[in-house]
């Protein structure tokens, strides 16, 4: 049975090698310090799943920017890490839920990926150039993806700008 729960500082270990198992290099584990050390974290959106009180994955939400005639603080999902033994047993959809859930809770209004398409769509997820976002990488359009959630509002338009820890990725 997975449990899923907000991170404290006893897991920081172990979720910097989760990441570092599931990425095969460190960059994902790195980027999880750097927001946590900054203004963009938020603790209730960096979530373990576990299984038998072992935590094996990982799933961050934090601030980006999203600059259009204002500039709005969004949601960007990086990264989700499941230890390589415990990948495709639907750890990394429970995270997804329970956080998308939980953002629902503080009323944000919508949550930018990227990633695979034939993973995110599932829970809603389209590309991002349907909601007048633009990419910041040069990437395919359906890899960059939006979610919207109930405080979904039209003026959430223009060019997403992540911070400078996500430089490292």
């Amino acid at each position: 049975m997975i449990n899923i729960r907000c991170e404290t500082l006893p897991d920081y270990t172990v979720i910097a090698e989760v990441n570092t198992l599931a990425f095969g290099q460190e960059n994902e584990a790195k980027l999880v310090e750097e927001i946590r050390r900054s203004d963009r974290y938020i603790p209730k959106l960096s979530l373990v799943a576990e299984i038998e009180n072992f935590v094996v994955g990982h799933i961050l939400f934090s601030y980006i920017d999203l600059v259009g005639e204002e500039t709005l603080q969004v949601l960007g999902l990086a990264p989700l890490a499941v230890h390589p033994k415990f990948q495709r047993q639907g750890i990394g959809i429970a995270l997804i839920k329970a956080g998308l859930e939980i953002a629902e809770t503080k009323k944000e209004a919508i949550v930018i990926v990227l990633g695979y398409p034939h993973f995110y769509t599932r829970f809603g997820f389209q590309p991002s150039v349907v909601y007048g976002i633009e990419s910041p990488f040069p990437v395919p359009e359906d890899v960059f993806m939006v979610k919207p959630l109930q405080s979904y509002q039209k003026k959430y338009k223009g060019k997403v700008v992540y911070p400078a820890a996500f430089n490292g990725v």
